[in-house]
């Protein structure tokens, strides 16, 4: 009987990780969907004001790098975390403009994008590698989003070249 050479394991890559499931990806096609800024703090107040009337709504409230949560919150806790959550803006975004938190609709919001302010890179304009947002509200259950973005090319071809 033939003996088989040992080989060592290849990592990981995108094409060898299973699919994520419908819910899953209907969460990244909403992420990766288009979304109008709330430019000016009176717009991010007419926002607020709308997701509190929303508070019942279904909110997953996600904090990018904790786990995803795997339940809606509560209006109450949507209520704290909006609160919570400007009061933060107000002081750490020392800025005469808003421009960080991101809806998919002002108006009728189905999924809200919050960058940290120690943390923005470049948030707006183009960029091959934009930093994740500090916080998500979604009516879609989150994923790992950290887990879910490509690598940078650079670390790609490193990994590669380490492994190829």
């Amino acid at each position: 009987m033939p003996r088989t050479k040992a080989t060592p394991e290849t990592p990981p890559t995108a094409a060898t990780q299973p699919p994520p499931d419908a819910d899953a990806q209907a969460f990244l096609r909403a992420f990766r969907g288009s979304f109008t800024s709330a430019l000016r703090w009176h717009h991010l107040d007419a926002l607020w004001a709308v997701l509190r009337a929303d508070a019942e709504g279904g909110w997953y409230l996600y904090a990018v790098g904790e786990a995803p949560p795997s339940a809606p919150a509560t209006a109450a806790q949507v209520r704290r975390f909006i609160d919570e959550l400007d009061a933060l803006l107000r002081r750490e975004h020392d800025e005469d403009y808003c421009g960080i938190v991101y809806a998919d609709d002002l108006k009728a919001p189905g999924f809200v994008k919050i960058y940290d302010p120690n943390n923005l890179g470049v948030v707006c304009g183009f960029s091959d590698n934009p930093p994740l947002p500090g916080w998500i509200m979604s009516k879609r259950r989150p994923v790992d989003l950290p887990a879910a973005q490509p690598a940078p090319r650079g670390r790609r071809r490193w990994w590669q070249r380490l492994f190829g």
